[in-house]
């Protein structure tokens, strides 16, 4: 059973459309490196200069992946990852 990217409606664009990809990944980085093999224009809006856009969450099962190991947090089959760019205004 793979691992489920849920892909934010704002960067769909760059991902044929889909909603959900379905990769494997031992970890979080692993699993973006995959998601920017399939999709390699979704990459520069998941990254700037190697590191995550400020502005960008990425959740692991509900947990933001900064306050587990970041791109290091482990991965299994199953997981579900959310990209999730954060919202301002006022």
């Amino acid at each position: 059973m793979p691992i489920k990217v849920q892909i934010p409606q704002a960067m769909r664009q760059h991902a044929d459309g889909q909603a959900n990809v379905d990769l494997a990944g031992a970890n979080i980085k692993e699993l973006l490196d995959n998601l920017g093999a399939k999709h390699p224009n979704i990459v520069a809006r998941i990254f700037e200069n190697g590191q995550v856009r400020r502005f960008v969450n990425i959740y692991l099962n509900d947990e933001d992946v900064r306050y587990l190991d970041n791109l290091q947090t482990a991965t299994k089959d199953g997981d579900v990852v959310a990209i999730i760019p954060a919202v301002a205004g006022g």
